[in-house]
């Protein structure tokens, strides 16, 4: 699987054991920044991140910042993003098989690498379960892109 990865200086320090950590098992990777600890934007990484998705470029992406909130905020303006904020391994396979998570939000200042390897391998092999449902709710959440992403 092609993963588009991100960071700002908060997530910085895990970013490199998690691009590891995806080579080992596999996956290609698509380094979108940042490349250093200096003080940086985290919604700059987030947008490279969702739009590598959502146009194509990765199949996931994952984003880390301090706490993974503003990055996961940021990831969500996107339309096509749909960002979730794990840092559980429950909330990560559901968040993919109930909603079709595309883009992992992590906060590296949270967890600790272990648990985000953890979160990361659930997150990956969890597949959308198209029952009625949930289509059904996705699409409730298309619409709402719809009809407010361009209203701002």
């Amino acid at each position: 699987m092609k993963i588009a990865l991100g960071s700002d200086h908060g997530g910085f320090p895990l970013k490199p054991a998690m691009k590891a950590y995806l080579e080992k098992h596999g996956h290609s990777i698509l380094d979108l920044g940042t490349h250093s600890a200096e003080p940086c934007d985290y919604p700059d990484f987030a947008k490279k991140v969702a739009l590598a998705v959502v146009q194509g470029e990765a199949d996931r992406g994952i984003v880390i910042c301090g706490s993974g909130v503003g990055a996961c905020v940021a990831a969500n303006k996107i339309p096509g993003a749909r960002a979730g904020l794990c840092h559980d391994t429950f909330s990560a396979h559901q968040g993919v098989e109930d909603d079709d998570v595309n883009v992992l939000c992590l906060g590296a200042r949270v967890i600790g690498p272990e648990l985000a390897f953890e979160i990361v391998g659930v997150w990956l092999k969890a597949r959308f379960s198209q029952a009625e449902r949930h289509v059904r709710r996705k699409e409730k959440i298309l619409a709402l892109e719809r009809e407010y992403g361009s209203k701002r």
